[in-house]
């Protein structure tokens, strides 16, 4: 069968890699891609938000199956708009995306269904906000509503902070809403719990831990994601039923009720304390680091998994995985996640020898002529499996520096909290 897979970042030459793993593949088109995925698959330039450009594309190249890697295409209704053309695709329809578009209809499903989560104030003028000051104990997290690009989100220390965040969202800072959601800050450790989903069930689709500060020991502004371990050590089994029946099921039952069955990818935000979860949010597609720590782990066809899914087959299958840990480490333009050098060439690749344990996942590369340039602050992600982290980031940073890629930067910390007690 030939695949239509949509994005361009790590995440997608992650399942680009999967993909072309599956017997069950003849032909994987990339809309648009990265030069990593033009190894594996036909990248065609396309902007992802011109739906008709991209039903054209799936005609011509007689695609049979479309999956869908980033939010936003997601959030705008692409699933509904494909569907309505009987395209089968793989991702929830606009409705059931509103779970990451807008923090508000996310939070209200917790609030209807008793989902455990942080207390929280939906506000649509500064008197609300400051209402909420006024019962809530400082730091507050100020979330825009839609979605922003991994910049809507800042914990504000101070009640100046808390105003002046929501004002710029309220003055049109983001263009997806101008709407604030207000949250009380919850101390404990951040942990990512993936499903996959039909319209009956879902199935255990793998943990990981994300280093969100730009800069080692955590510190610095918020990225995309600086790097990633999986599976997460924190996630037990007594925490795991918690998780499955006290968020995900209601909130799966919710949106089934409102005749709007998830299906696809769904990626669980958690904040563990006293070992007890809390969800902060919700993402409706595999993470960028997370899939790319992840996939590397899977030994059921990636294929299967996704066909099951769509005929809403996924209790009768079972999704193995290698008994390894897994880590990636981001390799980043100078700058980011702020103004980054742009047009980096990266020409060491071909030097890296990688075993069937080491990945290189291309996220911001481009090919021009016959040179691969860099055209995102994040550039490369580099993975490896193992049995212990140590060594895993050990092997990994051994091989990034093989690259020599000058303006060019990477946290040599990924793990540390895990590190730190696994070699106690």
């Amino acid at each position: 069968m030939n695949i239509g897979l949509i994005g361009s970042g790590g995440r997608e030459h992650a399942l680009c890699k999967k993909l072309h793993e599956s017997r069950l593949v003849d032909k994987i088109f990339c809309f648009p891609g990265n030069a990593g995925t033009s190894l594996l698959a036909t990248n065609i330039d396309v902007d992802i938000l011109n739906f008709e450009e991209i039903l054209r594309l799936i005609k011509f190249n007689k695609i049979d199956l479309v999956i869908v890697g980033p939010e936003e295409p997601l959030v705008k209704g692409i699933v509904d708009f494909l569907k309505k053309n009987k395209i089968k695709v793989f991702g929830p329809n606009k409705y059931a995306s509103k779970l990451e578009g807008s923090k508000s209809f996310m939070k209200m499903i917790c609030s209807q269904n008793n989902i455990p989560t942080a207390k929280f104030k939906i506000c649509y003028k500064k008197q609300q906000v400051n209402d909420f000051l006024d019962r809530c104990k400082l730091p507050i997290v100020v979330k825009a509503d839609g979605l922003a690009a991994g910049k809507g989100v800042t914990i504000c220390k101070t009640k100046k902070q808390v105003i002046e965040n929501s004002s710029e969202i309220f003055m049109g800072k983001f263009k997806s809403s101008k709407k604030v959601v207000l949250e009380e800050f919850l101390e404990g450790e951040e942990v990512s719990y993936f499903v996959i989903v039909d319209n009956s069930n879902f199935k255990f689709f793998g943990t990981a831990q994300d280093h969100k500060r730009v800069y080692e020991n955590d510190k610095g502004p918020n990225t995309g994601g600086m790097g990633a371990i999986s599976p997460a050590p924190i996630v037990t089994k007594s925490l795991e039923k918690k998780i499955k029946s006290r968020i995900i099921k209601p909130t799966l039952n919710a949106l089934k009720k409102k005749k709007n069955s998830y299906n696809g990818f769904l990626y669980v935000g958690l904040m563990i304390k006293k070992n007890e979860p809390y969800l902060i949010e919700y993402n409706i597609r595999m993470g960028d680091p997370e899939c790319q720590v992840i996939l590397p782990r899977l030994k059921t066809d990636i294929v299967k998994i996704f066909k099951n899914s769509i005929a809403n087959n996924l209790k009768n299958l079972k999704i193995e995985w290698i008994k390894k840990k897994s880590m990636t480490i981001v390799l980043c333009s100078k700058g980011y996640p702020g103004n980054y050098k742009k047009k980096l060439e990266i020409d060491n690749l071909d030097k890296i020898k990688l075993s069937n344990f080491d990945h290189i996942f291309h996220a911001g590369t481009k090919v021009i002529g016959d040179k691969i340039i860099s055209i995102g602050g994040r550039i490369l992600n580099f993975t490896s499996l193992g049995n212990n982290f140590l060594k895993i980031r050990k092997k990994i940073i051994f091989n990034i520096r093989k690259l020599k890629l000058k303006n060019s930067f990477y946290r040599k910390d990924i793990g540390w909290k895990v590190i730190k007690n696994e070699n106690n």
